[in-house]
């Protein structure tokens, strides 16, 4: 189309008065502190100077002083309440031009062009706009005929357009709108391209286009720049209709310095120097296809990178041997996805990088993939990585690329249905590297972050995973344990009852109809249900979306409760939703009214088969039915085989007996995942007050036979509730003794030593056993571990990766201050991410409050040596301290103001107030947490979840010291001398 060439004139005459700076715009553009300045203006006009051309500006910003309100929209109707665009328009492309001064005063001089396509009339273009500078006089709107009105001539000859008249610029910061007013009404089928400069910042708060720097080994200070615009922060980085539906081309050009590198989502088309500015070069990068705002991205650096193919990964060069493994697995595991999934990867390249400053994990960005060096870089020097890190890059790589389908080539409409998104990557990790990595069991590893989150969805204020967005705030809330755990849980129970074949073959149709399209859950429900229907995998007259709405659309998760005849032969079953502090809060009968449909499958002591994880028989949205030709009582029955299906099962006290005779006599029998759903429903049902402490811990017994990984990770998951409760009490002691005659048999048996030649989940194994062991004061852990330490400190011999969070953390709880400046001085030098992240973890075990209190301050200071993605790694390495936790949270009440001003990032107040409040358990400390709430409400107000989930945890805990404290100290008091 030729109105490139007009629209793309004013691009070069903005960037054309820049041509005589070197490095960034004239000292009369905002510097960072005074663009701030100007964002706290209501709606001002100034002057810009830029090479004396003098612009109209108008400044928007989120968050400060209302704008006016859009209120009109002729022929497209009123614009509603909610802060959704308007439908009138759609994108087809952008062209985006961006030169980051990196170098410079952090500004960013841009000029975008979108193409429209008009579905309603209208009156007015609604884009979306936040933290950067408009230059109005530059603001064109060019209107073209529809294509399919134009003749082969006229298309071919198709001019600069008609040029549309813009009455009025308005802004609404609260939605986070700029609206053109027009003097003439569009009409559907128009075409219509919007173009306009504009001044951004690369800011320091890791979203939008933000900076970053490293220090090389030499000791010299590299910058760089990289984006995080999900959810909703490509709108911080240019306009744009930033909605995950609203998909659109994209040509990116990016202006750097030629020491430098840019990439972006596809690769490099062509470069050029910029006119005027000597060591400057614009790249050109080719057209992307069809996509989303929030997964725009582009990286400018000086990083290294090595390649395989046209998969390449990118790092500081100081680790990019770091790299190695991911760019090992990354290839396999885009075969892996292409094949399984029936369509090729969509683009010609992949690029992945690892960053210094990320907000998030890992970003899936389509072509480049972003990382927290610590997700994608694993340490090939000393002893190498830990089974622990190796699994932790791995699911994370394979979860970035398993996005490359779900979430970018399938979109999900709205953010309402991010199941799509991160609920099927999430299990596509765990079904991808468990085709590379079979020896990891991480299909069985699943059951393992179900009964984690079934801890979050048991409270009051959890919500469903499938949920309303009513606000910008509340998009970044919905990124949870329940939109990712409950979410692969759930698609895990499914895939389970429809079998992996119809679920594969469901995927496979999903991407024929829905490629390069938007889709909903109902669209994915609707699609799995004709694949069902065909191979007979549901119950008559009921669909996919029956069974998955509950689920989806509710809230929690039911407990199962089956209560046998007299004679065993037949079986009541009931189901009302389960709720972890029920039986504490009087929250359990207001809550009854929920109901699933349930996949029950089941097996018993006369045939044991749990290989079988089909249900055996559906149980309806209904609070009971009577199930049938049972085995006599004598035979226990198993309900909810591997773990598969989300729900707890609780039995009658007859069936918990046979069941705890069974592990004695021969645990092997039930297979390791239901072993450990066993152990968690038991402990999780004693805490909500179903199921008597002496019967849950009487399960825990056969313990000392246990050889298995997951069974054990499961058993001291729930355990640590205990061990936490009971921290400060007088039964403390009693409790260690306990607790130890259960894993001091598990420490004999895998020994300190590590062995990096054993299986992976024997070295998983080992590594929680000397964990527990040494946090139990055992002392020969504690002796070794304090020896080890000693050793590295002193010769600096590398500590094995499985055991050395461990040895770290008791070598400064034991060595005092000089052990503690000997571990900094190693995280002030290190280079490795991951070895980083084990020193700073270990920081956080000094015994000294002086040192945590100083610790503390320097993870929130500006040049403290810590980076402000670790922050909150610091915060809760302090508060998991017993003897930090207080003065964590009496640091977060003193210093809020400071850590919110510091800190504003990806829910960073949610994670900082769930590390420092998880083991309130006392009266005086639940008011403390509540006069903090009310208090800094307006603050806390973008992390209302986390607050609710505080309150409710602190109350629960409360309830429970209150309800079932002299219960344990009795149990205690029973038991622990038979095991002294």
């Amino acid at each position: 189309m030729t109105y490139n060439g007009t629209l793309e004139g004013h691009n070069n005459e903005i960037f054309a008065t820049t041509a005589s700076l070197d490095g960034g715009l004239p000292s009369d553009d905002p510097s960072p502190e005074e663009f701030k300045a100007i964002q706290k203006k209501d709606r001002m006009r100034m002057g810009l100077a830029i090479g004396g051309c003098v612009l109209s500006i108008a400044i928007i910003v989120a968050g400060f002083a209302l704008g006016a309100v859009a209120k009109e929209n002729k022929g497209g109707g009123e614009v509603a309440s909610t802060f959704r665009l308007p439908t009138a328009l759609r994108p087809t492309e952008y062209q985006i031009r961006l030169q980051p001064f990196l170098n410079g005063n952090y500004s960013i001089a841009g000029h975008v062009q979108v193409e429209l396509q008009v579905l309603q009339p209208t009156r007015n273009i609604t884009i979306h706009l936040a933290d950067i500078i408009t230059h109005n006089d530059t603001v064109q709107i060019l209107s073209y005929k529809p294509k399919e009105a134009l003749t082969e001539e006229e298309e071919e000859e198709e001019g600069e357009g008609e040029e549309v008249t813009v009455t009025r610029h308005e802004y609404d910061l609260e939605k986070q709108w700029y609206v053109a007013h027009l003097a003439e009404e569009l009409q559907v089928g128009q075409r219509v391209v919007l173009a306009m400069a504009f001044t951004g910042l690369l800011n320091d708060k890791m979203k939008g286009f933000y900076r970053s720097s490293y220090d090389t080994p030499e000791g010299d200070t590299v910058r760089l720049a990289a984006t995080f615009l999900s959810p909703i922060n490509a709108r911080r980085v240019f306009p744009c209709l930033d909605e995950p539906a609203m998909k659109a081309r994209f040509k990116m050009s990016l202006a750097r310095q030629d020491n430098m590198t840019a990439l972006a989502n596809m690769p490099l088309l062509g470069s050029e120097p910029v006119p005027g500015q000597a060591g400057w070069v614009w790249d050109h990068f080719q057209t992307t296809v069809p996509m989303s705002t929030y997964i725009v991205a582009f990286v400018v650096s000086d990083f290294n990178h090595t390649e395989n193919g046209n998969f390449s990964v990118w790092s500081r060069g100081a680790v990019l041997e770091e790299a190695k493994r991911a760019l090992e697995i990354g290839p396999q595991l885009l075969s892996f996805f292409a094949e399984y999934l029936g369509v090729a990867y969509p683009l010609p390249k992949m690029d992945m990088v690892a960053l210094p400053d990320f907000a998030a994990g890992a970003m899936e960005n389509w072509g480049l993939v972003t990382y927290r060096e610590e997700t994608m870089l694993l340490p090939v020097g000393g002893a190498g990585a830990s089974a622990v890190g190796q699994q932790r890059v791995a699911v994370v790589v394979a979860h970035e690329l398993a996005h490359q389908w779900f979430g970018n080539l399938v979109t999900a409409q709205w953010w309402t249905d991010i199941l799509l998104k991160e609920g099927m990557a999430a299990f596509m990790e765990n079904v991808g590297m468990d085709a590379l990595e079979p020896s990891w069991g991480l299909l069985d590893q699943m059951v393992l972050t179900m009964q984690t989150v079934m801890v979050a969805d048991g409270l009051p204020s959890t919500h469903p995973v499938h949920q309303s967005v009513d606000r910008p705030a509340d998009i970044g809330q919905i990124f949870d344990s329940i939109t990712y755990s409950k979410g692969v849980s759930v698609i895990r129970m499914m895939s389970n009852f429809l079998t992996e074949e119809t679920f594969k073959r469901g995927l496979v149709h999903y991407f024929e109809q829905f490629a390069y399209d938007v889709a909903t859950q109902g669209d994915f429900w609707i699609l799995l249900t004709s694949v069902a229907l065909e191979d007979d995998r549901l119950p008559p007259n009921v669909t996919v979306t029956d069974i998955m709405d509950p689920w989806t659309v509710q809230a929690g998760y039911p407990v199962v409760t089956v209560t046998r005849a007299e004679d065993g032969r037949t079986a009541n079953v009931t189901q009302e939703r389960f709720l972890l502090y029920g039986n504490t809060t009087g929250k359990a009968e207001e809550e009854g009214s929920s109901r699933w449909w349930v996949p029950l499958s089941y097996t018993s002591a006369v045939n044991p088969n749990f290989t079988q994880t089909r249900p055996n028989i559906w149980m309806p949205r209904v609070a009971s039915i009577i199930l049938e030709n049972l085995p006599a009582k004598d035979h226990w029955i198993f309900f909810n085989l591997q773990g598969t299906g989300y729900y707890r099962i609780n039995y009658d006290d007859d069936n918990w007996a046979t069941l705890n005779d069974q592990l004695l006599a021969n645990h092997s029998v039930l297979d390791a995942g239901s072993r450990a759903q066993l152990l968690d429903d038991a402990l999780s049902l004693a805490r909500g007050g179903r199921l008597n402490y002496t019967t849950a811990l009487g399960l825990m017994g056969y313990l000392a036979a246990e050889e298995e990984y997951v069974p054990w990770r499961s058993a001291l998951n729930g355990l640590s509730y205990l061990e936490k409760m009971l921290t400060r009490t007088a039964r403390y002691g009693d409790l260690k003794r306990y607790l130890l005659s259960l894993v001091g048999p598990l420490y004999d048996g895998v020994g300190f030593e590590d062995d990096l030649e054993a299986p992976h989940l024997e070295q998983l194994k080992r590594g929680v056993a000397v964990a527990w062991a040494c946090k139990l004061g055992l002392h020969d852990c504690l002796t070794r571990a304090v020896t080890t330490f000693q050793t590295w400190i002193t010769n600096d011999t590398a500590v094995s990766p499985n055991i050395k969070t461990t040895v770290y953390c008791v070598g400064v709880a034991e060595g005092g201050e000089g052990a503690w400046d000997a571990v900094w001085a190693r995280y002030l030098e290190e280079e490795g991410a991951r070895e980083k992240i084990h020193l700073m973890k270990a920081l956080g075990c000094s015994k000294e409050p002086w040192i945590l209190a100083r610790y503390l301050d320097k993870a929130f200071t500006e040049g403290g040596g810590i980076r402000k993605q670790d922050a909150s790694s610091v915060f809760a390495s302090v508060s998991s301290n017993d003897l930090g936790r207080t003065l964590a949270w009496n640091f977060l009440r003193s210093e809020w103001d400071r850590i919110v001003n510091y800190y504003d990032t990806f829910s960073s107040a949610a994670s900082f107030l769930t590390s420092a409040t998880a083991e309130i358990n006392t009266r005086i400390e639940q008011r403390e947490l509540e006069t903090f709430c009310r208090d800094h409400e307006a603050s806390l107000s973008t992390s209302s979840r986390a607050v609710k989930i505080a309150l409710e945890n602190a109350a629960g805990n409360v309830a429970w010291m209150e309800n079932y404290y002299e219960v344990i100290e009795k149990w205690l008091q029973e038991n622990v001398e038979e095991v002294v």
